[in-house]
């Protein structure tokens, strides 16, 4: 609870509470008696359950929870479309979705009400682009997610994420939530639990160079032909 605590009064707008078989019902029960139903709260099984798992994880539905992410593993898409048709809170998927082809499948096969999108696990922005554009023309919400990056591909979810249909609070923490120190010259900073979308040229980062050759071990250059 006292780290639950210590991130909202550092302004983090949103708690993800990781759950597993065995740890779910009671801390996210503790998370509410503490905190109360304000505090927006969600759930990531990181495919922990299984399809059996239906009327455990619909225990979470009087907790108002703004979702369930992933709770079955990624290549069940029809597992979830059962699963969703059990619970009440919204079913997110993340590990799922790994194109936008996949995205389509399981949106149409009632897999899922909200997507997770990671540009990193999709293989790059253009296919996360690609996600969110056929999210939002069938309705379907999105969030981004994070995968520990740099100050260089943070300020790229920064970017990504100020597209109109992600409309949830994403996983875009601080630099120095992981970073002592940032490769970017100005790092990821939170003002009041959000992050500023940049107003300059291109991503909005520029590579904090001296910092970076002090920390590199090695360094190959490429070059085109020609």
């Amino acid at each position: 609870m006292a780290t639950v605590g210590g991130y909202l009064d550092e302004g983090y707008a949103r708690i993800k509470l990781k759950i597993e078989p065995g740890w779910d019902i009671e801390p996210v029960r503790l998370i509410r008696k503490t905190f109360g139903d304000h505090v927006p709260l969600q759930v990531d099984a990181n495919t922990a359950f299984t399809r059996e798992d239906g009327p455990l994880l619909a225990q979470l539905d009087p907790f108002n929870l703004l979702l369930i992410e992933q709770p079955l593993p990624e290549d069940d898409i029809t597992g979830h479309a059962l699963i969703a048709r059990q619970v009440g809170t919204p079913i997110c998927l993340d590990e799922s979705i790994v194109s936008s082809h996949v995205a389509i499948d399981a949106i149409e096969r009632g897999a899922c009400s909200i997507v997770n999108i990671k540009a990193g696990r999709v293989g790059g922005y253009l296919e996360a682009v690609r996600i969110h554009n056929v999210c939002q023309q069938r309705g379907v919400p999105v969030w981004c997610g994070g995968m520990l990056e740099t100050g260089i591909g943070r300020a790229m979810n920064v970017a990504l994420a100020g597209l109109p249909n992600f409309t949830l609070t994403g996983d875009i923490s601080a630099s120095e939530r992981f970073w002592k120190q940032d490769i970017v010259q100005h790092p990821i900073r939170l003002e009041s639990g959000q992050v500023r979308l940049p107003s300059g040229s291109g991503a909005g980062f520029e590579i904090d160079s001296p910092f970076l050759s002090d920390v590199s071990t090695s360094t190959i250059t490429l070059r085109s032909e020609g």
